[in-house]
């Protein structure tokens, strides 16, 4: 189920990028390169006055490219939103915590695992394969208390491995956006200042509205790439803190479930030790 998962994420983003960059290779040739944005309508000559569409479309090879890292930060962005959402379960976290522990406190381990089916999600799935095994791992009796305990720890880790991943998806795409867009956008920049200045050398005199459009045009591409990094660096920080949250409301709640079977265990095994001792008063007391 995990390596299924892992590779429809895959498959899912591949082909995300893909149909992003058609899209915006689509508006860049269609919309914006229409030769009504254009002087004389043609595309070589300068955009319209006050035509932002044909603006746009001057800074050149670039702008398509930084159009698509746009609209993949807005696309990735939208779904890690929702899928973490779903993963948080369907009620508040903290709310979810106090309850759970609250059961726990009463040894109330029924209870428990309906709260996790009623909250569902990531969190509910993990703490519910942690309350089972305690359950299975208390009416084992080929296993020490300490054998006990590690298996329960495992089977978290587990879980939480098996959670994790899922959460995680995408991010990577994400963050290498966040620093990627920048560097793409001034990229773009320099190669139209560059051409802005050799068509004013070419043309031998000064043209201050010439050499402004050369200069605007190219920052264009600067004011893509930066807002597309924007964007993805505020996404990237908010669901790596959401993530970060749902791990430590788990291993509180892990903590939680390690201590009350090591006080059941500890409770079950004080009368057998004393009914131990007992035993060996009398045999003493028999002896003499």
């Amino acid at each position: 189920m995990k390596n299924k998962g892992l590779s429809f994420s895959s498959i899912f983003a591949g082909s995300a990028m893909v149909i992003i960059f058609a899209i915006s290779v689509s508006l860049y040739i269609f919309v914006m390169g229409n030769p009504a944005n254009f002087e004389g309508g043609d595309p070589a000559n300068h955009p319209l006055p006050g035509n932002y569409l044909g603006m746009v479309y001057k800074g050149g090879f670039v702008v398509p490219v930084l159009m698509s890292m746009f609209l993949m930060v807005i696309t990735f962005t939208i779904e890690r939103f929702f899928s973490i959402r779903s993963a948080h379960g369907r009620g508040s976290i903290p709310a979810f915590v106090a309850k759970l522990k609250a059961h726990l406190e009463y040894d109330d381990i029924d209870e428990a695992v309906k709260e996790c089916d009623r909250q569902k999600g990531s969190i509910g799935n993990v703490i519910k394969s942690a309350l089972l095994k305690m359950e299975q791992m208390r009416k084992d009796t080929h296993m020490d208390k300490e054998q006990k305990q590690l298996a329960i720890e495992k089977e978290l880790e587990d879980a939480i491995s098996l959670e994790m991943p899922m959460l995680n998806r995408n991010l990577p795409i994400i963050a290498t956006l966040a620093s990627v867009a920048t560097l793409i956008g001034l990229f773009g920049t320099v190669l139209g200042m560059i051409r802005a200045f050799a068509a004013l050398a070419i043309a031998g005199n000064p043209d201050s509205t010439a050499l402004a459009n050369g200069i605007s045009e190219a920052l264009i591409n600067t004011a893509l790439g930066i807002g597309s990094s924007a964007i993805a660096i505020i996404a990237y920080n908010y669901f790596t803190n959401k993530i970060d949250t749902l791990r430590y409301s788990i291993d509180e709640v892990g903590l939680s479930i390690i201590q009350t079977f090591q006080a059941k265990e500890s409770a079950s095994t004080a009368p057998k030790a004393a009914q131990v001792a007992t035993g060996k008063s009398s045999q003493t007391t028999l002896s003499a």
